[in-house]
Parts: C-alpha cells; structure tokens; sequence
C-alpha cells in the first residue's frame, strides 16, 4: 500500500515536492499533504467551508517545539558542564529566524513554497517559517524519533559548526542588554512607527539608552527590528 502510495506521487503534480524532500532529506514522505500544506503561505491560505483559513502557521507552531526540543536535547549532551545560560544561548544561535531564512535557503524549501508574488520580496521570515511548517509536517508523517534523526543528522551535523558557534554573536539585543546591566546604563526598546499596512507593514524601533535616542531599526516583525537596531548599537559601542 505505501509503495502504491510512492508510485502514485511520483507520477502526480507532486512529484516536484516529493522527490525534494527524497534528495534533500533521503526520505520519501508519506503523507504529501502534510508537506503541501507546510509550504502554503497565509498569503495564499485556502478557506474552507466553515471560512477557516489554512496555511503553514500551525504546522510551523508545532516545527518550532519539536525543532527547540531536539536542539535543547543536543546540546545538553553535548556540553554536559555548561550552565543554563550558555545552553540557551546555543540554542538560539541555531534557531534563530535568520539561522533558520538561511537553511531554508541552502536546502532548497524556499523554492517550494506557494506564496502570493506581493509577500516575496518582503516577507523576510516566510522562508524560516516554512523550515519550521517543514519540520512540523515530518513529525507528524514520520514521528519524533525520525525527524529527530534528520535534524542532527541531516540538518546540524552538516550545516552547524557547535564548536565555531560558541564564539559567534546572534542575539545582539541579549548582549546589548547584558552591557546596560554591567554598566548600570538603563537601555530601553520602543516601538516608535509603525510604516505600511498588511504583509508590508514595518515596525520602526528605537534604542534609548539612559533616555536618549542611541540607535533605531527598521523590520517587518519587531523582534527583527531591535535585533537590528541592536547589533549596530553594539558596534558603535565596541568603536567608542
């Protein structure tokens, strides 16, 4: 019966997907509509009878607590005396929305994604949300056990170096933070604009610090904003 089920999608308007999935992970899906469903965009959402509108967003919802639950795991095995702090650090490093936009990228999935042509150009996190969607849709095809094997196995163990990783900064915004604390500097995060409407609507944030403008970003989410609001902060700050 699954091998009838192979045939069928090899042959169907699904075969781009599903040899995809094949060539990129090494697997074939079982359930193709799991993963159609995790590459449709809520720009291209299809509304049901009852005028609920589908997309990837749940399935990305349940990506995002598999994918955090089997990076946390990783971690705590492998740096068995480090402290909290550092293992969440980590993990956010990993699974980050810009970590997340470039695996998307390197793996392919950004091709598969059906979105409406407006939300493209200025959506920056539909790409790591779709990974997200992606990793939701193989947890429920396949189970935890096998997708926690394609996500070290195919995902960190090729793409990630832990060891070079330790050293890198992603969360300016938790660094910036961390230096108003060691210089007892007050450092405060405003949304001051918002710019647009819809899937283009930006948030413009700003920086105080002991309440004065020390540096503004500008993103379509607002957590993107004071991440890049922040990480030029803290470079004016390291030339100070």
């Amino acid at each position: 019966m699954i091998f009838h089920k192979y045939i069928l999608n090899y042959f169907s308007d699904n075969r781009k997907l599903f040899l995809s999935l094949r060539n990129v992970f090494g697997y074939y899906p079982h359930n193709i509509s799991l993963y159609l469903l995790a590459f449709r965009h809520k720009s291209v959402a299809k509304e049901l009878s009852n005028g609920v509108r589908v997309s990837n967003e749940r399935l990305e919802y349940l990506g995002d607590a598999i994918l955090g639950a089997v990076v946390a795991d990783l971690l705590f095995k492998k740096f068995p005396y480090k402290d909290e702090g550092f293992l969440t650090e980590m993990r956010s490093k990993i699974v980050s929305r810009s970590q997340l936009n470039n695996l998307s990228k390197k793996l392919g999935l950004t091709k598969l994604i059906n979105s409406s042509n407006d939300t493209k150009s200025v959506c920056k996190s539909m790409n790591g949300d779709a990974f997200e969607a992606f990793i939701g849709a193989l947890y429920l095809d396949k189970g935890y056990q096998f997708t926690r094997k394609i996500i070290i196995n195919r995902i960190i163990n090729i793409h990630f170096n832990l060891d070079d990783l330790e050293t890198q900064i992603v969360n300016y915004k938790s660094k910036l933070v961390e230096w108003g604390q060691k210089e007892k500097k007050s450092v405060d995060f405003k949304v001051v604009e918002e710019i647009g409407e819809g899937f283009k609507k930006q948030f413009l944030v700003r920086i105080f610090i002991e309440g004065e403008v020390f540096e503004s970003g500008q993103d379509f989410s607002i957590k993107g904003a004071e991440q890049i609001a922040s990480e030029k902060a803290f470079s004016k700050l390291q030339l100070n």
